[in-house]
């Protein structure tokens, strides 16, 4: 078999092999790519979640800046600083449906943006499925749990308790 048969056929020679192991009817073993699913990689149930949940991050996060730095800003700067925020600042700010919505929404981002960031490293580094699985309902139970107790501290919240 002389060279220009072996590229004109699209097979070229092969390095450090003997030139008639391979030929046309006999080509090199196929490699297959990296990331080529086998019959022992698990079946992909993520979809579009997993793009959704990219975006939302890349959203909240904008949103939770602006949130943050107009909070810190009203609450820290203009407002007096530190020493005036206690329990009657509080009361005041929230009997205002404007800064209970606002705070709302800080709670729920903040907490829906690093439980989606917690979950993406669960992921990542937990190996095995099962340690995977607890870590995860630990996460969703403690978010789902802060969220429920903070929703319910920002409306029923009453100045007046004694």
């Amino acid at each position: 078999m002389s060279t220009t048969e072996t590229t004109a056929s699209g097979i070229g020679p092969v390095e450090g092999a003997d030139a008639s192991v391979y030929s046309v009817d006999n080509p090199a073993p196929l490699i297959e790519p990296p990331r080529k699913r086998t019959k022992k990689s698990p079946k992909s149930t993520r979809g579009n979640f997993e793009m959704a949940a990219w975006l939302f991050m890349r959203l909240s996060g904008v949103v939770l800046v602006v949130l943050v730095i107009g909070h810190l800003l009203i609450q820290l700067v203009l407002d007096g600083g530190v020493s005036k925020i206690g329990f009657a600042f509080v009361a005041g700010r929230w009997a205002s449906p404007f800064w209970q919505v606002w705070d709302l929404l800080m709670l729920w981002l903040a907490m829906l943006h690093g439980a989606n960031g917690l979950r993406t490293v669960i992921n990542d580094y937990a190996e095995r499925p099962n340690t995977r699985l607890w870590l995860k309902g630990l996460l969703y139970t403690a978010t789902v749990f802060t969220i429920l107790l903070g929703t319910l501290v920002i409306f029923t919240f009453d100045p007046n308790i004694r």
